[in-house]
C-alpha cells in the first residue's frame, strides 16, 4: 500500500505525532510518499529510517497512490485538494489545526484511522464540487473548490454590484460586500458565518449568500445544484476580489463568471463512528444548551 501525505508544514512540538504516523507506516508496511516542500522541513529534526518518496505536483500523484493524508487544519485539507483533482484518491484529514471541520480525525486516532485504511473498515464521503467558468484565465486552471466561490470587494473599496443570473434568467442584483456560492460542504463555513443555512453534504444543492448586503430584504437562497449561476460585477474600482476555497486572484469587472457543478467528486474518508450530525454537535456546539 502506498499512502502521499501533504501538509503546509507542522510546528515544532507537532513533531512527535509525525514520529507516530511514520512509525505507524512502517508497522503497516505502508510506503510514504510526501510532499516534498514538507519533506524538506521535519528531515533534519526526526530520525529517518528510511528512503522516501515524494511528490511535487499533481501529476507526480499517480494512479498506485492508494489514499493521500491531510495533516493540519480545514484549510490544508482544501489545498490537498488541488493535488487530488479528479484522481479519486480518498482523503483522510488529521486535524492539527483548530476546528477540524473537513479534517475530522484527531491526532490521538492516527493508529485506529490507519488500521481503518489497512482493514478497509471505513466509510467514503462523495463531496460534490463547484467548477468556476470565465471568459479569462483565472486559477492557474485550478477552477473547482470544495466549500465555497465568492466574489468580494477589495478592501478599500466601496461595495459593489453583482448582477445575478440564474440559468441565463435574471435572479437579482446584490448590492453588497460580496456574494458567496457554497456547496453542501461549504455552507458550515464562511456561508454559514454569513447567516446562510447548514445545508446536508447528500442534499445536491448550492446556497447563494450575501456579504454585508444594503438590502434589509435580501436573504440567502438555496437552490438545485444543476443550476448556472452566471454573475456580471460592477463597481467604482477596476477590479474585485474572487476566491475558490483559500485561493484569490483580482478580476477584472470585464470578465465574465459562471458557476456550475463540477462533473467529479471529492473521496473523504470517515471512520465508521463519525457522522454529520456528530460533527455539528462535536464541532459547532449544534443544540448545546449551557443550562444543561
Amino acid at each position: 500500500m502506498r499512502i502521499a501525505i501533504y501538509s503546509r508544514g507542522l510546528e515544532s512540538e507537532q513533531s512527535e505525532g509525525l514520529k507516530v504516523l511514520l512509525s505507524e507506516f512502517s508497522h503497516y508496511n505502508i510506503e510514504p510518499v510526501i510532499y516534498q516542500d514538507f519533506f524538506n522541513q521535519f528531515y533534519s529534526s526526526i530520525d529517518i529510517l528510511h528512503a522516501y518518496s515524494t511528490f511535487n505536483s499533481p501529476e507526480e500523484l499517480l494512479n498506485e497512490i492508494d489514499f493521500i493524508i491531510s495533516l493540519g487544519g480545514d484549510g490544508t485539507l482544501l489545498d490537498t485538494i488541488t493535488f487530488v483533482g479528479d484522481k479519486k484518491i480518498p482523503i483522510l484529514g488529521v486535524n492539527y489545526g483548530r476546528l477540524g471541520f473537513l479534517a475530522s480525525i484527531g491526532r490521538d486516532e492516527i493508529h485506529s484511522a490507519l488500521e481503518a485504511l489497512v482493514k478497509r473498515t471505513f466509510i467514503i464521503d462523495k463531496r460534490s464540487l463547484l467548477h468556476l467558468d470565465a471568459n479569462m484565465p483565472l486559477f492557474g486552471g485550478c477552477c473547482y473548490a470544495l466549500n465555497e466561490f465568492t466574489i468580494h470587494k477589495k478592501d478599500t473599496s466601496p461595495m459593489i454590484k453583482i448582477h445575478t443570473y440564474l440559468n441565463g434568467e435574471f435572479l437579482n442584483t446584490y448590492w453588497s460586500d460580496g456574494l458567496i456560492v457554497a456547496t453542501p460542504t461549504g455552507s458550515t463555513g464562511y456561508s454559514l458565518s454569513c447567516n446562510g443555512p447548514v445545508v446536508f453534504p447528500d442534499s445536491a444543492s448550492f446556497v447563494i449568500t450575501p456579504v454585508s448586503p444594503h438590502n434589509l430584504n435580501i436573504r440567502p437562497l438555496v437552490i438545485p445544484d444543476n443550476s448556472i449561476i452566471s454573475f456580471e460585477v460592477e463597481g467604482r474600482t477596476d477590479g474585485f476580489l474572487c476566491t475558490l476555497d483559500s485561493r484569490r486572484e483580482i478580476a477584472s469587472k470585464e470578465v465574465l463568471l459562471a458557476v456550475r457543478k463540477e462533473v467529479f467528486n471529492i473521496n473523504l474518508v470517515r471512520l465508521n463512528e463519525n457522522n454529520f450530525l456528530q460533527t455539528l454537535r462535536n464541532k459547532l456546539s449544534w443544540g448545546l444548551d449551557k443550562r444543561n
